[in-house]
Parts: C-alpha cells; sequence; structure tokens
C-alpha cells in the first residue's frame, strides 16, 4: 500500500468518526465559537483580519484559528468535527478527502502560488532536471498527500523518473528542510520559509515557469464542512466577505499590512515579504469566473484525480467535482 493509500485510509477511518458526532460540528460549541484551520510560515493577505479580530466582530462569534502542519490533518479535524473552515488547504488533500467521502465544499479560493511551493536539489548532489533520473533510488523528504506531492509526481512523470524507485519520506516542511540542511536527503519538497532555506545551498528541480508550462497549476481552497455551510450560510458569507476585504486591503497598502501578516504566520518581516510576494489573491469576482470556480477549477480538479488514480497513489475518483465546490459566496 503507498504512503497515499495509507493517508487516505486514516482519512476514511476519520470520516467515519465524524458522522458519529452527534449534531453538527458547529453545534458542539454552543453557536458562539468556530475553529478555522490554518498555517503557520504560510503569510496570506486576510491575516491582517485574523490579527484584528475582524472575523470574530463581523461574524459574531469567537473564532479560534488552529495551525496545522498539512491539509490532510486539516481533513481528519473536519471530519472530528473540531474545525468547520479551512483556510488555505491544499487542493490534493481536499480532493483525497472528498473522493474518500468526506462532506466538504470549496467556497471560495484562497491564494494561488506556485513559486512558493518546490523541490529542491542538493547542489553538491549534481542533479539537474537533464539528468532527473539519477534520483532513482535516492531518498526524498516531502509532504506526502498534498499538492506539493502532486506536483514531485507529474515532474517526475514529465523527467522520466520512476516514481516507483524513489524513496519518498513522508515529512512536514520544517522536517524537510532540516534534514536536507543535515544532507539526509538529496531532495526536499517544501513550501514557505522552510523552502527559502533550501533554496540557500539547492536549486530547483524544475522552475515555477517551467512547471506552469507542462501545465502545474498550485492554489489553495476555503474549505468548509457540508453541516456548516447548509445549516450556517450567513457565517460562510461574511467569512468570505471578510476575507475579501481583507485581500483588497493589502493590495492597496501592501507595507502597512506586513507586520500584522508575519506575526500572525509566525515569521520575521523579511522573510514574510518575500514569501507573500511569490503570492496572489483573487478577488470575490475573479473566484467566480470561468478561470476559477466558474468553470476551470472543476476541470483541474478531475484531471488532478484521474492522474493521482493513474499514478495508483488513490483509489478512486468521483465522477465529477462539480458538487463539492460553489460560487454561491464569491459572487458579488
Amino acid at each position: 500500500m503507498s504512503i497515499v493509500n495509507q493517508i487516505v485510509k486514516i482519512a476514511g477511518v476519520a470520516v467515519l468518526a465524524g458522522c458519529l458526532v452527534t449534531g453538527t460540528a458547529f453545534a458542539g460549541h454552543d453557536g458562539d465559537e468556530i475553529t478555522v484551520a490554518y498555517f503557520l510560515d504560510w503569510p496570506t493577505a486576510n491575516q491582517v483580519a485574523q490579527i484584528d479580530k475582524t472575523y470574530d466582530k463581523e461574524m459574531g462569534v469567537t473564532v479560534n484559528w488552529r495551525a496545522f502542519g498539512n491539509g490532510n490533518e486539516m481533513s481528519q479535524a473536519m471530519a472530528s468535527g473540531n474545525v468547520q473552515i479551512a483556510y488555505s488547504q491544499g487542493i490534493v488533500p481536499f480532493i483525497v478527502a472528498v473522493s474518500q467521502g468526506l462532506d466538504l465544499k470549496i467556497v471560495g479560493i484562497a491564494t494561488s502560488y506556485l513559486e512558493s511551493d518546490n523541490c529542491v536539489v542538493s547542489k553538491a548532489s549534481g542533479i539537474t532536471k537533464a539528468n532527473a533520473r539519477q534520483l532513482e533510488g535516492k531518498k526524498i523528504g516531502t509532504p506526502i498527500g498534498n499538492v506539493t506531492h502532486y506536483k514531485l509526481m507529474r515532474m517526475f512523470d514529465h523527467l522520466g523518473v520512476d516514481a516507483a524507485k524513489v524513496d519518498l519520506v513522508q515529512m512536514n516542511p520544517p522536517e524537510v528542510a532540516m534534514a536536507f540542511a543535515r544532507g539526509d536527503i538529496v531532495m526536499g519538497c517544501a513550501w514557505a520559509g522552510s523552502l527559502l532555506r533550501m533554496l540557500e545551498v539547492g536549486s530547483p528541480l524544475m522552475t515555477a515557469a517551467e512547471q506552469e508550462a507542462i501545465g502545474i497549476r498550485v492554489f489553495d481552497v476555503i474549505s468548509v464542512t457540508g453541516d456548516f455551510v447548509a445549516e450556517h450560510p450567513d457565517l460562510v458569507q461574511t467569512f468570505i466577505d471578510v476575507t475579501d476585504r481583507a485581500n483588497a486591503a493589502y493590495a492597496a497598502d501592501k507595507k502597512a499590512a506586513l507586520p500584522k501578516i508575519a506575526k500572525a504566520a509566525g515569521l520575521d518581516l523579511p522573510t514574510a515579504e518575500k514569501l507573500i510576494a511569490m503570492a496572489s489573491f483573487p478577488s470575490k469576482a475573479e473566484q467566480a469566473s470561468p478561470a476559477w470556480l466558474g468553470g476551470t477549477v472543476q476541470t483541474f480538479i478531475k484531471n488532478v484525480a484521474d492522474f493521482l488514480v493513474a499514478q495508483k497513489q488513490m483509489d478512486k475518483t468521483l465522477d465529477s467535482y462539480d458538487a463539492v465546490m460553489t460560487t454561491t459566496f464569491v459572487k458579488e
């Protein structure tokens, strides 16, 4: 069984556990608080509203922000009823979860970030995209079962590397960066600050532009549990609206927003500034357009799911992913 399939199996258990929770997840908080999953070391424009408690004020509830190491952990927490909203959940963990029956729905696009998520090869190894097959038999650290892993598999496929012959080790980004620095792995895949640390002594296997040229796209979503979106659409709408206004405020005055963003992300100011410059935050209007939730995302998700099944990294796909996303909350 592949590591991804092991993760899928665990997620399936979490889905079952989530079904056994009495009432809705939100009801478990007596209606006065919710929990939102997010990532540390990951600066996003909405974090000014997080620090200023704008979400709490506008939604009329206490918003607890809980940090996770990867998107699969977010899915499991949502299945258990401990989290109602995941901000910036990776698209692959979302696909894995809903393909296994977890009731989640995409209500918005959090960020697009092709340049701030990548795989870095040790310069000392002498391995480049030209001789990438030398990675076979080598140890590579990566978060498994998320978009970073998906990108890695697509690059292997493009460069003729036999993924079955590569020793992939499950690590979250900080662990990847430490293992890379020690020389324990010849290549590491990560994002944000961990990626920047690896780039100090390594080089990308493929650049963002080269990945884009072969059809790789990287974005995170705002996902919500099915119960919560059905029973509290007003809170979901307010969450999306506050996020949209925070994104617009950041675009209008990035310098003023950066200190609070860095604080929420747990980063120093220069690092936060460098990382967030690699990302974009589409407006509600852009998210509702055909370029995103208006059509392209549905097709992209199905293509990713089919690819994962073809690579034997997932057992099955849904016939269509149209039902697991909506433009309701991003339409003006």
